[in-house]
């Protein structure tokens, strides 16, 4: 069973920085695109930033020049560095990969993370 595994959340003020991680694990072949969404109280989930595993990035137009994702791929891990952090930002933060288990022929599947709080506040 694959599972993503979040750390990284926290309190930080205004201005401040952060550094979300998610390490993927399991019978894992292959893994394709990876994210981070973000949902905040009463809104819908959103995407944050996507990366492939060619390295192809893409952001929300409300993060760009302020987060940076990134993945190691030998090690199943996606990261996230969150600068100038502003309230807004203020939201639980969910890691999300297209994955192929076992092997070629399997199709990808659509996992996440179980969520880790970001609380951007004075």
């Amino acid at each position: 069973q694959v599972q993503l595994v979040e750390s990284g959340g926290g309190l930080v003020q205004p201005g401040g920085s952060l550094r979300l991680s998610c390490a993927a694990s399991g019978s894992i072949f292959r893994i394709n695109a990876m994210g981070w969404y973000r949902q905040a109280p009463g809104k819908q989930r959103e995407m944050v930033a996507t990366i492939t595993s060619d390295g192809n990035t893409n952001y929300a137009d409300s993060v760009k020049g302020r987060f940076t994702i990134s993945r190691d791929n030998a090690n199943n891990t996606v990261y996230v560095q969150m600068n100038s952090l502003k309230p807004e930002d203020t939201a639980v933060y969910y890691c999300n990969a297209l994955i192929v288990e076992r092997g070629w022929w399997y199709p990808p599947l659509n996992y996440w993370g179980q969520g880790t709080q970001v609380t951007v506040s004075s």
